[in-house]
């Protein structure tokens, strides 16, 4: 797929890219980072985190993006993890290099190998999959889950309750997934298919509300 990136600047003054052909953003204009930082590495990963766990956290991205949740993610060097992201188109290194993140981990998560496990961190191990998320075999285990699609008007078949139930079905009792997306409808399926879902406010200066689901 090749697409036209264009290089925006968010409320909080970090980048995002623009899809004109989606009219889409990769992140929320309201703040990249502070969305990232919030919504998964705080509400999911660390949120998580704080229960125990006695082996490295699975976590599994639906869409790697620009690398930005694997790089806010990789600061937590109190917990080890083991990040599977999946993703089937990805952007070339230098895309997100351009954006200009004042992140330390930014570039090693763009620049790792694709299908190829590499240690970012001594405690942060990144396995990036490029592969079609509805057709793939996908990891089990998992401990924490990033719903990071396209919103479902741009990207409706990956929020669909067959796409919801694979990701569901890779989660380990206890998991943990989070997005932005507060739909009613998304809440209602998550729900039917198990899990407990929370309605937590959204980022600062963001959106309202987000969701945080668990599986018992």
């Amino acid at each position: 797929m090749k697409s036209q990136y264009v290089i925006q600047t968010t409320a909080d003054g970090s980048p995002t890219i623009y899809l004109p052909q989606l009219d889409e953003h990769y992140h929320s204009v309201k703040g990249a980072v502070t969305e990232s930082c919030h919504i998964y590495r705080d509400c999911a990963l660390r949120h998580r985190a704080q229960r125990g766990y006695d082996r490295p956290l699975r976590l599994l991205e639906v869409g790697f993006g620009t690398g930005l949740n694997a790089a806010v993610s990789a600061e937590c060097s109190d917990i080890h993890v083991h990040y599977i992201a999946v993703e089937l188109y990805p952007l070339d290194p230098d895309v997100s290099q351009h954006l200009g993140y004042s992140l330390p981990f930014v570039e090693a998560v763009n620049r790792a190998k694709w299908d190829t496990p590499v240690n970012i961190t001594a405690t942060f191990l990144l396995e990036k999959r490029q592969t079609d998320f509805l057709t793939a075999d996908l990891p089990g285990d998992i401990d924490v889950v990033y719903y990071d699609a396209f919103a479902p008007e741009k990207q409706p078949d990956m929020w669909e309750m067959e796409a919801l139930r694979r990701t569901v079905d890779t989660m380990a009792s206890g998991g943990v997934l989070t997005t932005y997306c507060a739909k009613g409808s998304i809440r209602r399926m998550l729900t039917a298919l198990g899990l407990t879902v929370e309605r937590l406010p959204g980022p600062p200066g963001g959106k309202r509300e987000i969701l945080r689901a668990t599986k018992p």
